[in-house]
């Protein structure tokens, strides 16, 4: 078969496995647990500052 060539074999085999839908439900939901910490840094105005000074570049 030259390449590029259409296999009709090939395509029913990809459309059997593309058609298939994966039922196993035995997995259960990973659980996170931990913290979350934000730091606000600087104050709204110093950060509208360095925006427009980013943007002036």
């Amino acid at each position: 078969m030259s390449m590029g060539a259409y296999d009709d074999d090939e395509h029913e085999r990809r459309e059997r496995k593309n058609g298939a839908v994966d039922t196993d439900f035995s997995d259960d939901r990973t659980v996170y647990r931990g913290t979350i910490e934000y730091d606000s840094g600087d104050s709204t105005e110093a950060l509208l500052d360095q925006f427009k000074q980013l943007q002036g570049e």
